[in-house]
């Protein structure tokens, strides 16, 4: 566990690069990373399976049982899934554990790095979705996320994000 009690929470829309900030900015906090999808993952196999076999609805079932197991710990960087802060039940068990740090990008950056997506991450509500379809989501989210703190990501390096969440939490 890390050297903090406070957890750390990033939240935000998909590809605003809560995973790898949260990776660097749990080894700079002496923290160990969860990400909460990876759990979904290994205990009930891929998103895209969860999502074709028992529909969205289960999976964010799986994420308010994520939410409520990690509520009762400290020490934690975690990378939650883009919607997961939304729902009232997630954001009141993990928000309770420490900070909630929104990273934010804009809708022609997160376009960009989707494109450019090395790992070709799988994201079943974006599944033949077309360009319209990415932006109305997007705008669906955008007013949840504005209630926690923002950290904007476009053209600037994990590094220099990680930077800036440290210097808001100061001694957190």
């Amino acid at each position: 566990m890390g050297d903090r009690k406070s957890n750390v929470v990033l939240t935000g829309f998909m590809a605003t690069g809560k995973s790898t900030v949260g990776r660097l900015l749990a080894v700079r906090r002496n923290a160990s990373y969860m990400d909460t999808d990876e759990i979904i993952v290994e205990r009930h196999g891929s998103i895209e399976e969860i999502f074709a076999a028992q529909g969205e609805a289960a999976f964010r079932e799986m994420e308010r049982d994520i939410a409520s197991e990690l509520k009762k710990t400290s020490g934690l960087v975690i990378a939650t899934g883009g919607r997961m802060m939304l729902d009232p039940d997630c954001a009141q068990s993990l928000g309770s554990t420490g900070r909630v740090i929104c990273l934010a990008a804009s809708i022609e950056e997160i376009k960009r790095r989707l494109l450019t997506d090395e790992d070709q991450l799988v994201r079943p509500l974006l599944a033949g979705s077309s360009e319209a379809e990415l932006r109305l989501l997007y705008e669906e989210r955008v007013a949840g996320y504005s209630r926690f703190q923002q950290v904007h990501t476009d053209q600037r390096s994990v590094e220099a994000v990680v930077e800036e969440i440290e210097t808001l939490l100061g001694n957190d």
